[in-house]
């Protein structure tokens, strides 16, 4: 059996995981959580806990948070996974918001305006969390004290009152993680996560013990180019509007570059 440490490597040369399980200080975790306990009491309230509803709603909150959390604990090994878990956790939440929508709709409700007083008063809420330590707390006691910061709009009695308010905090938490995955996306193409950076080492030490060796088959010239800047393009999900939920190309240079291209036959692209 191997007496070589994890983590280390024949030559000697130590390889690093990546710093992960650090998701409950991420703010994009804490609004999750809120969203969570916020979701869990409308639905006791005010959806009849033998719907579909009420269960959906429950666990398209619970998704949001728990792949913010698994995905910050992947990306010790995978950038990838990182990426597609916090995506599961993005798309989640937007499922969330429609539901949150739909009810309003349905029972003929007001959707507040995104600049209403009522709006604003709810993102108010949320500003500066930094001057009070409770709220930035990543313990158990700090998502105590950041519902018992929201308490008065996620306990009102007006159900549209509440249905708004979680419609603004979801808001917020998604723009939270399109900031996160920005970054990641940047991270992953830079330098990957631990796997990623394994496959290249053991490509790189193949060619130094022999250098007419050619095992990786990818072809970078076959992979679709931004027509404006010439860098490789990424997959996409339009979020909102009429073409919501369909995929198109955009440049990995965004947002220094907004180059697209249809999803369909790209060029480059075999």
């Amino acid at each position: 059996m191997s007496g070589r440490k994890p983590g280390h490597s024949d030559n000697g040369r130590r390889r690093r995981l990546r710093p992960a399980g650090g998701y409950r200080k991420l703010r994009s975790f804490q609004a999750a959580t809120l969203i969570y306990d916020g979701t869990v009491s409308f639905c006791e309230r005010f959806i009849d806990g033998r719907s579909r509803t009420h269960d959906q709603m429950v666990q398209a909150a619970r998704s949001g948070r728990q792949n913010i959390a698994e995905g910050n604990r992947a990306a010790a090994v995978s950038s990838k996974s990182e990426l597609l878990l916090t995506n599961v956790a993005r798309a989640s939440l937007e499922e969330l918001l429609l539901d949150f929508e739909d009810y309003l709709r349905h029972n003929d409700l007001p959707l507040w305006e995104p600049d209403s007083r009522e709006a604003l008063a709810v993102r108010a809420l949320g500003r500066d969390p930094t001057e009070r330590s409770d709220l930035t707390d990543p313990t158990d006691k700090g998502a105590r004290a950041r519902y018992a910061h929201y308490r008065k709009v996620l306990e009102h009695s007006e159900a549209t009152v509440v249905a708004n308010a979680m419609i603004c905090l979801i808001h917020q938490a998604n723009y939270l993680l399109d900031q996160q995955l920005v970054g990641l996306e940047q991270d992953f193409i830079e330098g990957g996560g631990f796997t990623e950076q394994l496959a290249a080492a053991r490509l790189a030490e193949r060619r130094k013990k022999d250098p007419s060796d050619r095992s990786d088959k990818t072809d970078r010239s076959d992979l679709p180019k931004c027509p404006k800047c010439g860098n490789l393009m990424t997959v996409r999900t339009v979020r909102q509007g009429k073409k919501s939920g369909s995929q198109f190309l955009a440049c990995t240079g965004y947002p220094e570059c907004r180059g697209t291209l249809p999803l369909e036959n790209p060029p480059n692209s075999k």
